[in-house]
């Protein structure tokens, strides 16, 4: 098992771990990224998230994505866009790692903290944050703009 930051030729995996999020999310419909747009929006001339994958003999079976956002009281923040690991792969330490190694990028990079999202019926990954004394907030909405 290797934890390590993602490189460009990784993003047909990375896609394709967001395709069976979807799908485990029960919303496969809804992905209207692509493989391009994630090269360019990662690896471009202007990067908008970074990764970190796990790999284990030489497959990438799990990430995770995120990017800074800034909290007026807060500061500096890692929000966890995804933390997904191969269904198959599941089980054996491998979403720990990867969330360990974003805790430790958010601490390299003097963040206040991190935060992200999970639905309210995904008991296994609610259960999983708990291990890291993770904190749940009530009350909020999500709120969203397509265009």
């Amino acid at each position: 098992m290797i934890i390590r930051k993602a490189v460009a030729s990784d993003v047909p995996s990375m896609f394709a771990l967001v395709q069976e999020l979807a799908e485990y999310e029960k919303a496969p419909e809804q992905v209207t990224n692509t493989v391009e747009m994630m090269l360019e929006d990662g690896f471009g001339e202007n990067p908008v998230y970074h990764t970190i994958v796990a790999e284990v003999e030489g497959e990438v079976v799990g990430m995770s994505l995120y990017y800074y956002r800034y909290s007026t009281w807060k500061g500096k923040r890692i929000y966890l866009e995804d933390l997904v690991v191969n269904e198959k792969m599941r089980g054996q330490g491998l979403g720990e790692k990867l969330l360990e190694a974003t805790i430790q990028a958010a601490r390299d990079t003097q963040c206040t903290g991190l935060m992200w999202q999970v639905l309210d019926w995904n008991e296994p990954a609610i259960n999983f944050y708990k291990k890291f004394s993770a904190r749940f907030d009530g009350g909020w909405l999500n709120v969203h703009i397509d265009f």
